[in-house]
Parts: C-alpha cells; structure tokens; sequence
C-alpha cells in the first residue's frame, strides 16, 4: 500500500480523493494555484504545494512543476482527478518515469482512449457502433469544410484530447463552420493543452448515457451500471442518474459486453467510463473517459461501492476489493451539479442531510469561488428507493441547500426537478433547450 499520494488538481474532486486515502491511511499532498490558496483541498491535505499564478495554463496545466511538487513531498503515487491533465498521456509517462504510480490506465492506453479520435477506432475493433465522422483530427478550416461535405449539416465539432462539454460545438449550416472550428480548437487547447478536434454527424436529441467501468489491468473488469447525463447546458451535464429511465434491461447488457471486452484485451486499469447515444433501441460509442468522472457519486449510491478507493486499489494492489459478478443495482440515485454564476465569497453555507444525501463540494462559510476555473461549486447527491423516491428527496434536498454571497443556479436546478416532463423520464439531450425557451416565453 501506497504511503502518500500527491493530487494533481482542485476543488471538490481533490477534497473527494482527499476523504477516501484518509480512510485508506494513505497520506495526501494538495497542490494550489496563488487564487486556491484557501480552497478547502488545500486545508484538508496533510501537506500542500503552491504550483503557480492563477491561470491553469500557468499553474494545474504545467507538467513539471507537478512533477516536482511530488518529489519534493517524497510521494509514491500521483492522482490526476479529473480535466486538467487526467487523460494526458504524456503526463502518465512523466509520472511513471519520475518513479511514481500514476492512478489511473497505461499510457498507451490513455494515447488510445483518451484521444477521441483513437478512442473511435478502437471502439469499431471491438464491434462497437459510432456515429459517422472524421476517422482522424481535422488539422484546417480546408479539411473542416471537406468532412461536413461528406457528413453533411448538422455536425459536432469535438476537443480529441478532452471532455466535460469543453471545445465541443454545434454546426448547423456552411456559413457557421469557421467560426466554430476556430473556438473549438481554442477551447481545446486552453482547457487541455491540444488544439485537436474532429468532426461528427450530430444526432438530434439523444439520450446521454455512459457505462461506469472499473478494471485491474489484469482481465478483472467490473460495470457499475449506467449513468443517465441527458439534462445539459452548452453540452455542460446539469443532472445526472442511476440508473438510467430509458435503457432496458437488454441494452444495458448488449452496451455492456463490448465494453467489457475492450477494456479486458486493452488491460485496463482503473476507473473509466464509456459513452454512448441512444436512439430509442438503437446506441452508438461516443467517446472513453480515461478517468474518474465527476458523476461517479451516483453510481456509488447503487451499487454500494468507493470509486475511488477500488481505482487506488486497482493502479497500487493490481486488484480491486470488490468481485465483478456481485455487483447489482439497488434504487435510484440522482445529482445536481451547483453551479456559480460568478465568483465572490460565501457569506453562510447550509448544508442538506438526512439519509440518503450527500454534498461533495469545496464550499465552506467564509471562503472565496474563484472566477479562473470550472464554475462547479458543489454536487448534490440523492438517493431512495426508485425514481419517484429520490426526485422527492433532491426536491427537499434543494429546498434546505442555502448559498449566501454568490449567486448559483439553484433556481434552475429546483424547475426541472419539477418539471413534469422530467419527471416522466422521457428526455433527451435537447430537453433543457426545449424548456429554456418555454420558461423565456412564458416571460
């Protein structure tokens, strides 16, 4: 077992990794940019390591000045979280090469999930459907206009290093192409340090689901069920669930039999997700995440299992604590991502509780919600019996949550748990479209 681990990010991921190595005994190092200064990561770490100004680019983003803060914390292994260098496979073999155990998969394997545009060929190895795009990155506004001759409007325009909605747009129509290929590849690299995209057909209003997978590198692969992220923003997941209210008991299993022959021949190791759209019956591969997801909490409600701490067991022990073939899912789980709608200082914090509730966040009376980051303040989590259980349980969950100092999107969370349609279960990724232009014409 691991002695310490050094945490190569922020926020309410770095507080989440932090609780789980305390149970587990293992030490944690926090690194901090000037601006994170007195994030509760930072307070809750047995050490802590400044890394740079605020600007992610000059500070979470720089390889080296990770590397270093591990050494010099004499740490035994690096967590990378989630964003920032999670799925950057150069920053594994740094890792690995500097002596440390890096948490999470291969970095051959991070080269060929992590990327895209790798990701979907090796989806199509394994008889998996995808839908039609650019079988490499699109490298010029020339080769942009090129693949939508041949895919046709509407298109996707997707980050190939990245994820979480960023560098990922939407074209409908010839005239909007430039201009979206130009801000996709910004978003990219600013947010992944890799201006790469590719192009897809987009496919209107399907559901989001993905496949919670945790695997030890050596053929033990377990599922977690699937996760319903459907309810989006700008491509930003507002809500997700367990399990999911549109995939049948059949789809769950014929999604789930390729992704667990992918991930035992390529000896993956760790947690990791992969992503599909559902059209009615029908399901295609989007993407891998190479990582832990920011979702995970609801998977742990219904199956009972620490994510995080079976992915330290999974990268240090070569095994995890838990048997693939005992995993079931039991109830419902639901999140609600809290959003800051600008920085400033919270000046009072109410916290939810009760059975079945949980608030993974990085929020505490008195600090200060930076304006350089993701704008997740918190995640809310629920869970009850069945569907209608958990939906009345966040609806009082979202009643108690108090935020004072800045303003986030409770409001809106609180209207779609509301929202009868919602709660009918039958959505798809254009539902909050649908309902924010209702919601400014009744105005």
């Amino acid at each position: 077992m691991i002695k310490r681990l050094l945490i190569a990010n922020r926020g309410e991921i770095a507080v989440r990794i932090i609780r789980t190595c305390r149970e587990m005994g293992i030490e944690t190092v926090a690194v901090y940019s000037t601006a994170d200064k007195d994030n509760l990561h930072v307070l809750l770490a047995d050490k802590a390591v400044c890394i740079g100004p605020p600007p992610s680019a000059q500070s979470y983003l720089v390889r080296n000045n990770l590397i270093m803060a591990g050494i010099h914390t004499h740490c035994d292994a690096i967590h990378p979280g989630v964003g920032f260098l999670s799925e950057n496979a150069e920053f594994a073999r740094l890792a690995l090469d500097n002596g440390f155990i890096f948490i999470g998969p291969d970095p051959q394997v991070i080269d060929l999930l992590g990327d895209k545009v790798k990701a979907r060929t090796t989806a199509c190895k394994f008889g998996l459907p995808v839908t039609p795009g650019t079988e490499r990155a699109v490298p010029d506004i020339a080769g942009a206009r090129k693949a939508v001759e041949q895919l046709g409007f509407p298109v996707i325009i997707k980050a190939a290093a990245g994820g979480g909605g960023k560098g990922m747009r939407v074209v409908q129509t010839a005239g909007e192409l430039e201009e979206n290929f130009l801000i996709a590849g910004a978003e990219a690299q600013a947010n992944f340090a890799d201006d790469r995209v590719f192009i897809e057909r987009y496919i209107e209003n399907p559901r989001h689901v993905e496949l919670q997978i945790l695997a030890d590198g050596n053929g033990s692969v377990a599922v977690l069920g699937e996760r319903d992220c459907s309810v989006q923003k700008n491509h930003q997941k507002l809500i997700e669930e367990s399990p999911s209210p549109g995939v049948t008991k059949d789809m769950r299993e014929r999604m789930a039999a390729g992704a667990v022959e992918m991930f035992r021949e390529l000896r993956y190791r760790g947690a990791g997700t992969i992503e599909f759209l559902v059209e009615r019956k029908d399901f295609y591969f989007m993407e891998v995440n190479a990582r832990v997801q920011v979702e995970h909490p609801v998977s742990e409600f219904v199956t009972g299992t620490d994510i995080i701490r079976e992915q330290i067991l999974a990268c240090t022990e070569g095994q995890m604590g838990i048997d693939p073939g005992t995993i079931r899912l039991n109830g419902w789980a639901i999140e609600c991502r809290i959003n800051a709608l600008g920085p400033g200082k919270v000046t009072r914090l109410d916290i939810p509780g009760g059975p079945g509730v949980r608030f993974d966040s990085f929020l505490y009376t008195g600090c200060t919600m930076p304006p350089h980051y993701d704008a997740m303040a918190a995640k809310l989590i629920v869970y009850g019996k069945d569907r209608q259980a958990a939906l009345a349980k966040m609806d009082r969950a979202l009643k108690e949550l108090n935020i004072q100092g800045i303003q986030t999107n409770k409001a809106q969370q609180q209207w779609i748990i509301q929202d009868p349609q919602f709660r009918s279960g039958n959505f798809g990724t254009s539902y909050y479209d649908q309902i924010a232009k209702e919601a400014e014409h009744a105005r």
